[in-house]
């Protein structure tokens, strides 16, 4: 059912896609769960309203999927408004920044803004520039939530327990991520070349080209390395791709920007091969040459074995990535954390929603009970998906000894 969906978005339209047709009203519920965890559910509204296939869908299935639109709609008004509020006071100070996925994505990946379900606003801030974002985030009301790496993430107005059906309302809370581009000698500064774009009231600083592409490929496969991936952010580099498919001064670029990146071409070659697994043929000869040709075997092999269970798998995901990771630190590409530390945490998962000196004590008894479901849930995936990592290690060590036969 699942890739059934996902297929409604080639051109034209494949054979798989009848599946749809036969669909009872409870598989309908059960895929619109997926649909909204996939962050697919608005695109593939918007997909079969351009199909005429509205009839498709049992009549509530429908009326939540427009419903869904309409709040969407609103949210996504009320994102873009702080978004400007914020860069507007970028820009009075004079910080060096750029905007980075979300609204930077329109229209290359995302036709229209309102179909993209997305969660926070990103920026890339220069180093020295992030203790005075900081000042104006925390002007504005944000708190500092936590910092990994290079990421500090900001939210204001957080609210326990959220649910599903309240996904695309558009509530108080805010989530802002700030990413601190550290440079180095000899390296240059994606914020040395940035473009500006209207959006609303203001003009956007975003990414070159080039490098907006890259980061929006190296996205996806950081969460494909991982747990669980949303399908939409390879629909959404699917689409980059294909309106950059005829640009050949584009692909000269873009090559000459991974020349020297092994990881980078890495990440561009297994997103593309996995989405060509899943969807079909997409990609023109030039991407094909740089980043999906070089490919080892070993890798290859875990798209065809793994990959489309990684693209159309439910919430929570599985630990089937480390099977590719461990073949990729054997190439000298490491991954986030060992082995061991992602079959077993020594540390309890990070709190969901941090206390705040007001809150009531009805608040206060809604997070604990989160945070203890949270982590009760997380114990059970770890030891289901460990077990689960364990036997399925076995049978990939018998295919990578076929394949070197």
């Amino acid at each position: 059912m699942r890739e059934a969906v996902l297929l409604t978005f080639c051109d034209p339209l494949p054979d798989q896609c009848l599946r749809l047709v036969s669909l009872s009203e409870v598989q309908w519920k059960k895929l619109h769960n997926w649909l909204d965890i996939s962050g697919l559910a608005l695109y593939f509204l918007d997909r079969i309203q351009q199909l005429e296939l509205t009839d498709l869908l049992p009549p509530r299935v429908l009326a939540r999927l427009q419903q869904n639109q309409r709040d969407n709609n609103v949210r996504t008004i009320g994102m873009a408004a702080e978004s400007v509020a914020i860069q507007k006071e970028f820009q009075a100070a004079r910080i060096s920044y750029a905007t980075v996925k979300g609204f930077s994505l329109s229209p290359y990946s995302v036709p229209k803004p309102e179909l993209r379900h997305q969660f926070d606003l990103d920026f890339l801030i220069a180093e020295q520039s992030v203790a005075e974002a900081r000042q104006i985030l925390e002007g504005r009301g944000y708190r500092l939530y936590a910092i990994s790496g290079r990421s500090w993430e900001f939210k204001i107005n957080e609210t326990p327990g959220v649910s599903i059906t309240d996904l695309y309302k558009d509530l108080p809370g805010r989530s802002v991520e700030l990413h601190v581009e550290m440079t180095a000698p000899g390296r240059p500064s994606l914020l040395g070349h940035t473009e500006t774009r209207d959006f609303c009231d203001i003009s956007m600083p975003v990414l070159s080209d080039v490098d907006l592409f890259l980061g929006q490929g190296l996205h996806a496969y950081k969460h494909l390395n991982g747990e669980f991936s949303r399908a939409a952010h390879l629909l959404e580099f699917r689409r980059h791709v294909l309106f950059r498919r005829d640009d050949d001064a584009f692909w000269r670029e873009l090559q000459s920007t991974v020349d020297e990146d092994p990881r980078a071409c890495l990440g561009l070659g297994v997103v593309t091969q996995l989405i060509t697994n899943v969807m079909g043929d997409f990609a023109p000869e030039a991407l094909i040459r740089i980043a999906v040709r070089p490919l080892s075997p070993a890798a290859k092999l875990w798209i065809e074995l793994y990959g489309r269970r990684a693209v159309l798998q439910s919430f929570p995901g599985s630990k089937l990535y480390l099977l590719l990771q461990g073949e990729l630190e054997s190439a000298h590409v490491p991954g986030k954390r060992s082995l061991r530390q992602a079959l077993f945490p020594s540390r309890l998962p990070p709190s969901l929603i941090q206390a705040s000196g007001s809150e009531s004590v009805t608040v206060r008894l809604r997070r604990y009970r989160l945070q203890l479901h949270h982590i009760f849930s997380r114990l059970r995936f770890h030891i289901v998906e460990g077990l689960r990592y364990i036997r399925e290690s076995y049978r990939w060590r018998q295919h990578l000894n076929r394949l070197t036969r």
